[in-house]
Parts: C-alpha cells; sequence; structure tokens
C-alpha cells in the first residue's frame, strides 16, 4: 500500500523523513539567472527537489482577452489579466529546462516538473525526468494522466477540487496506465490557501481509500500546516518557493523565501521522528528520571517501635523508598528500628 518509492535515490515513505519539494513555478520572473538563484537557494535550504512547470501559452489557452479568458475574480492575485498573458509571465521557457535540471543534479536535489500536455511530456522524457507531477486543474485531463502514467515513472497527483469520483478515475487510470508508484497530494486550490480549508484529516482517509502514499501541495502562509500534515501520514509536501517575495513574481505572494523553507525542512523532519510507535512505560532515555518520581520517605527521626503518622511519613522526592500508593497501608505500622529523617522506607524497616 505505501511501500517506499525510489526517486533517483531518495527513498519517499512513512520509513524515511518527508519528501520536501521547492515549486518555482513564476517565481524567476523571465530570468535563467533568477531561476538558476532559486535552484541554488532551494538546494541550501535543504529541499530534496526542484519542481518546476513545463506550458507554453499556446498549450494552455486561447489568446482572447475577454469574456471566460479575462480573469475578473476579484479575490483574485491576477485579477484584471487574461489567462494568456498571466501565463505568458509565469511560463519557464523550454530552453530553460536543461540548465535547470543539471543546476539541480549539481546540488543534489532532484529536478522534475508538471507537463500541461502531452508535447511537454515528450520533451520532459528528452531531458530524462525522474518522475511527473499531475497539477490540480489537470487532474481530471484523463489523456494527460495516460500518457505520464505510460512512462513507468512515479506519477504525483494533486487533489485539488477533486471529488472521489474524479479521483478514483484519474487513480484508475494512471494504474491501468503503468504507474506502479503513486502519490496522492491533499491540496486546496486557493491561493494563498487558509489553514481552516485545508482539512487535513482527508489525508488518511485518502491513503486509505486509494492505498498509495499522500502528502500534501501547500499553499497556505507558513509551516505550522506542513508539519501538522506528517502527524497524519504526508510522506510528501510541496511548498511554492522564491528567493524573496519582495522581488515580485506571479505567485511569489504565497510562496516561501529560504529560511521559512529552510525552517520546514527542520521541523517535518521533527515531526516524522516524533511519531515513533505506540508505546507506554519510561524508554531507555527515561529510565535515569525513575529516580526522580516520588516515594515515602522518613521525614521526622522515628523510634523503635513508634507509630508511622502522617507527620514523620511523607511521599517526596526522590524515588528510592516505597511507592506513595502504599501510604494508607504503612500509616499505624510501627519501624523495627530507629529511624534518621531521610530514610527511604522499606517493608524490612517495619
Amino acid at each position: 500500500m505505501t511501500a517506499t518509492i525510489n526517486i533517483e535515490g531518495k527513498l519517499i515513505g512513512p520509513e524515511h523523513k518527508p519528501f520536501i519539494i521547492a515549486e518555482m513555478s513564476g517565481n524567476h520572473n523571465q530570468s535563467l539567472d533568477k531561476a538558476l538563484q532559486i535552484v541554488e537557494a532551494a538546494a541550501a535550504a535543504g529541499v530534496d527537489a526542484l519542481k518546476l512547470q513545463t506550458y507554453t501559452a499556446d498549450t494552455m489557452t486561447l489568446d482572447i482577452d475577454e469574456g471566460e479568458f479575462f480573469i475578473d475574480n476579484p479575490d483574485s492575485l491576477w485579477k484584471g489579466q487574461s489567462l494568456y498573458k498571466l501565463y505568458q509571465q509565469a511560463y519557464t521557457p523550454w530552453e530553460w529546462h536543461e540548465a535547470i535540471f543539471t543546476r539541480c543534479r549539481e546540488l543534489g536535489i532532484i529536478p522534475f516538473s508538471s507537463p500541461f500536455d502531452e508535447t511537454a511530456v515528450d520533451f520532459l522524457e528528452t531531458l530524462g525526468a525522474p518522475c511527473y507531477k499531475i497539477a490540480s486543474f489537470e487532474n481530471i485531463d484523463i489523456p494527460l494522466i495516460e500518457k505520464v502514467a505510460a512512462t513507468g515513472k512515479p506519477v504525483i497527483i494533486s487533489t485539488g477540487m477533486a471529488t472521489v469520483a474524479e479521483l478514483d478515475e484519474a487513480v484508475r487510470t494512471a494504474r491501468n496506465g503503468g504507474c506502479k508508484d503513486l502519490i496522492l497530494l491533499k491540496c486546496t486550490s486557493t491561493y494563498p490557501a487558509s489553514p481552516e480549508n485545508s482539512n487535513l484529516l482527508t489525508l488518511p482517509h485518502m491513503r486509505d481509500m486509494f492505498q498509495c502514499q499522500v502528502g500534501l501541495s501547500d499553499h497556505t502562509m507558513g509551516i505550522g500546516v506542513g508539519v501538522a500534515s506528517v502527524v497524519l501520514g504526508a510522506t510528501v509536501i510541496e511548498k511554492h518557493f522564491t528567493t524573496s517575495r519582495a522581488e515580485g513574481g506571479t505567485d511569489a505572494d504565497f510562496s516561501m523565501e529560504p529560511e521559512e523553507m529552510k525552517a520546514l525542512v527542520t521541523e517535518t523532519e521533527r515531526a516524522w521522528q516524533s511519531l515513533g510507535k505506540i508505546t507506554y512505560g519510561p524508554t531507555k532515555a527515561e529510565q535515569p528520571s525513575l529516580k526522580d518520581r516520588r516515594s515515602l520517605y522518613v521525614v521526622k527521626d522515628i523510634r523503635a517501635g513508634e507509630l508511622l503518622t502522617r507527620d514523620n511519613i511523607r511521599a517526596i522526592r526522590p524515588g528510592f523508598g516505597l511507592a506513595p500508593k502504599h501510604l494508607k497501608k504503612v500509616l499505624g505500622m510501627t519501624s523495627k528500628t530507629d529511624l534518621k529523617k531521610g530514610t527511604p522506607l522499606s517493608w524490612d524497616l517495619l
């Protein structure tokens, strides 16, 4: 169900620390130098992979500046633009991909991409893309999923907006098409997203329903939601990334900066380490602390034959005497010998 997935030597699964993906998207602002700076900053932050988006404005939409091709949603970051012009600004030129892939590999992180049509898959195959991501808005594009699955490489699918029926169709398509390694990412397709709309309890339900690994494509600000997702079974976390939000970019407003990404890498690993196993009783590391529990001690000198009372016996630290639960039983008993203040109580003394 959740077997370990190997992508270019990096292992993904419950037995391994979370696999962190930095999503560049259009934050390069149409500068290859900037794109390579983002790669370098992502590697320095400790991510496992960097993801691109592979499309052109013409493979995404039509060059029409009105009607449904114009963004007029007052809550959208991209209000007032046509879809075509937005994608012209945001796309990563295909001729840059090889340089970006090469730099990633030089720095020890995995380069891959979200293809948005079949020609993008063909192109990415020429670069030796090790896996593929299906974006939320494309999770109903069955021909695209078939194309990606046919490569036989691991496939990550974002689940934003998808109903259970739509996800079922996407998953069946991927598996029937040749995908053996599948990861579903819980995603809220708003930019930014809010913690309240993240619904992370879906993660274990989705994992059990589709019998695959699950993770999070996270558009919230900060690292809290990402860290929480690990506790609920996320093995992969994807966050948009930039060197500086102040420098702008199509997705900069909801992208992480280097120090935030570094914190995400660190804290998600700590969250994963903390899961451990179901256990009760003192751990090996706790054994030395047992001596600091409370126990029954003589708190005033007691003569041989004298009654034990609440005035001369108390439960105090450290823990070398009888357990506090025996207090009522020992009260009214007598001492066999003289007992000095500070003596831990034991049955052989009574």
